[in-house]
């Protein structure tokens, strides 16, 4: 099922917002590897515990590239579907986002109240849980609509 219209697409394929998501969702991604591994050797014990801080550290980044893409896709469902946020093309996407940031900012707010190390732990692993849900859920779609332009492509719609 097709989120785009032939109109849509081109402005799609025009916008300055779909190369600066392009650019900077790799990234994002790199601080999500980071991340999750940073945090995997704090819960196996592999990292003295005196550095704790490293895994705030790379969830605080990855936290920041998640909101940055969070923004400047608002500004490409804005340019593309006249909708800052949650157009009906967009809503799983954006719902999982928001899922996502959800859990992404509640470990500074456990951090903030004090919760344990383990409790941190927990929660980071669901924010980079999410987040890979939420990755999972745009790649279909990507390739799902790939297809669907290649094939308006080949009909002389676009």
């Amino acid at each position: 099922m097709p989120r785009y219209t032939p109109e849509q697409l081109v402005k799609r394929n025009a916008s300055i917002w779909t190369d600066i998501q392009i650019i900077l969702a790799p990234i994002q991604f790199l601080f999500f590897v980071a991340g999750v591994m940073t945090t995997l050797l704090f819960a196996n014990n592999l990292i003295d515990i005196r550095y704790f801080y490293w895994v705030s550290i790379a969830i605080l980044f990855k936290t920041l590239f998640f909101a940055l893409l969070f923004i400047t896709g608002m500004f490409f469902e804005k340019e593309v579907f006249n909708k800052w946020v949650y157009s009906k093309e967009f809503l799983w996407e954006d719902i999982g986002s928001t899922i996502a940031a959800f859990f992404h900012l509640l470990y500074f707010f456990l951090a903030y109240f004090g919760a344990s190390n383990e409790v941190l732990i927990m929660d980071a692993f669901l924010a980079y849980f999410t987040y890979v849900i939420n990755a999972l859920q745009y790649l279909v779609r990507i390739i799902l609509e790939k297809l669907n332009e290649r094939k308006l492509r080949i009909d002389g719609q676009i």
